[in-house]
């Protein structure tokens, strides 16, 4: 029997499938701090008409104005897909304290895959990172969005 997903990761599972009913790739994320959620968002590239505008970006945003502060010393941000370079950035320099990630992004991934941010010599925070959470409902729910939209 598998263990149940951890609250702050089905909330971004949920908000992953709300951005596939909306026609967005679904990607959904959500920042916590002691246990509870500061901040949450889906994808919103399309409906924003922003290429800036993925879960993580608009989290980390919405978690600093909630907190009042552009670190997020001691913060989670739980993503349903591994962020890409550009997340991955902005989580560093938000100081996130981990990032927690459902599906794996061999293509356009850049934690695990790809140009590996906190690997890079230039990082200057590095947070805990944990792949694979809540890995094949993530993954499900962008193989279906895709198929759905080539048939």
């Amino acid at each position: 029997m598998p263990f149940p997903l951890p609250p702050p990761m089905r909330r971004a599972l949920d908000l992953a499938a709300a951005a596939a009913a909306a026609g967005e790739v679904p990607v959904g994320a959500v920042i916590s701090k002691d246990g509870k959620i500061v901040a949450e968002s889906r994808n919103a590239m399309r409906g924003n008409l922003d290429p800036t505008a993925h879960a993580e970006m608009v989290a980390i945003r919405a978690a600093a104005e909630a907190l009042g502060q552009p670190r997020l010393d001691g913060c989670i941000l739980w993503v349903t897909l591994e962020p890409c370079a550009m997340c991955a950035a902005a989580a560093s320099l938000a100081r996130v304290a981990a990032v927690h990630y459902g599906a794996d992004d061999p293509k356009g991934g850049g934690v695990a895959h790809g140009p590996r941010i906190f690997s890079q010599p230039t990082c200057h925070h590095r947070p805990d990172v944990l792949g694979g959470i809540g890995e094949s409902e993530s993954a499900d729910l962008l193989k279906h969005f895709f198929e759905q939209r080539r048939a």
